[in-house]
């Protein structure tokens, strides 16, 4: 039972939840979405758009999606199909009492009101600007006690906790699988443990299969695979 559970895990889309987009914008009305541009992308992840309550993502995110400050993730050299989910999962659903992502304890996170008035469109536009910006200053590892358990974690999992390899859907390096599974190599150690532990309790709920596996890690499992992926190149 085991086993096969860990290979349903393994195939559903693991670490820090992604997937297609399509789904997610069906209900717009439009059968096929146009075609993403990131010059306008830019100019509003640049400068945002005072008429309708949008904030420069800049301001937060750093250039090109290059932070400064571990509690802002990198965007820059995601895939664009992750971080176009993420913006939607952010927003509150008509019909919904809170969005699918949200802060410890349940509560909104500052993205939920920076999200909340993107359009698709726009957020299509500015995840495909930041997904061909360079990751140029990629956050490192900081634990040297917990490498080896860490790379323990990231190539063979945890089998006595059904816990599948991280690499496994997230590539021996961190760079992910494009439309399916986020880049997690460079990205804030802090981050990552934090939306792990998210995970675990179920605050950000906008990936079952993550919840599962954060759920059977401990809080050492937890800081010493996102310091390992935070140091992968």
């Amino acid at each position: 039972m085991k086993r096969v559970l860990s290979r349903m895990l393994v195939a559903s889309g693991l670490m820090l939840g992604a997937s297609v987009i399509s789904s997610s914008f069906a209900a717009e009305g439009a059968a096929t979405p146009a075609k993403p541009d990131a010059t306008k992308g830019a100019q509003l992840y640049d400068q945002g758009d005072a008429s309708r309550g949008i904030v420069a993502c800049a301001s937060c995110h750093g250039a090109a999606g290059n932070s400064s400050i571990p509690a802002n993730p990198n965007l820059a050299a995601q895939s664009h199909e992750y971080l176009a989910k993420q913006l939607a999962d952010f927003q509150t659903k008509q019909g919904a009492d809170k969005p699918a992502r949200n802060g410890a304890g349940g509560n909104p996170t500052p993205m939920t009101a920076m999200a909340q008035n993107l359009t698709p469109e726009d957020m299509r536009n500015v995840a495909l600007y930041l997904a061909e910006q360079p990751l140029k200053e990629p956050a490192t590892a900081g634990h040297e006690d917990l490498v080896e358990l860490g790379r323990s974690i990231w190539r063979g999992g945890l089998p006595d906790r059904g816990v599948p390899a991280c690499a496994s859907c997230h590539s021996a390096n961190g760079a992910g699988v494009p439309s399916q599974y986020p880049r997690l190599a460079g990205q804030f150690p802090s981050y990552i443990e934090e939306q792990l532990k998210l995970f675990r309790s179920g605050d950000r709920a906008n990936n079952e299969p993550m919840h599962t596996i954060a759920d059977r890690m401990s809080d050492t499992h937890i800081r010493a695979v996102s310091d390992f992926a935070a140091g992968l190149r």
